[in-house]
């Protein structure tokens, strides 16, 4: 896996700190800073995502992704499933999430509670490699709701 960050911040730029990030697949993100009103060529414009959103964001991504594999493999009809992230960060440089918070809603037809609970784990104790790394660093719960589809 490979990703290529290029600063786009150069001379003359609308956004001292924006970011441009070309993943191995092909991919481009772009990452800015917050608009620092008291020193301007230390911020952004607020055109992006800043860099911990996207970590935070990717977590989610991860952990959501295995939830729906685990369950359609366990032959499940998941139709739906989102994860709200709420996380906290260390007061001090280098700011380390030290909370983080999932909340699961989880949408399907006859889909056991269990299940839910149980894919939910596993992506935690064995699949997500991102909230294994931010698990070393952060305390992470779970909770989620399961949602009734209609026919």
């Amino acid at each position: 896996m490979e990703c290529t960050v290029t600063w786009t911040g150069g001379a003359g730029a609308q956004s001292p700190m924006g970011f441009l990030a070309e993943t191995g697949s092909g991919h481009v993100l772009m990452m800015d800073g917050a608009v620092d009103e008291a020193r301007p060529e230390n911020g952004g414009r607020n055109l992006a995502p800043r860099p911990m959103e996207t970590v935070l964001a990717g977590t989610g991504g991860c952990t959501a992704y295995d939830v729906v594999l685990i369950l359609r493999r366990g032959r499940h009809d998941v139709r739906g499933c989102s994860v709200k992230l709420q996380a906290e960060r260390a007061p001090a440089d280098p700011k380390v999430f030290t909370r983080i918070h999932m909340h699961f809603t989880v949408r399907g037809r006859g889909l056991p509670q269990a299940a839910v609970e149980r894919a939910i784990a596993m992506s935690h104790e064995k699949y997500c490699s991102a909230s294994a790394m931010l698990a070393r660093t952060a305390e992470i719960t779970t909770s989620f709701d399961l949602i009734e589809d209609a026919a």
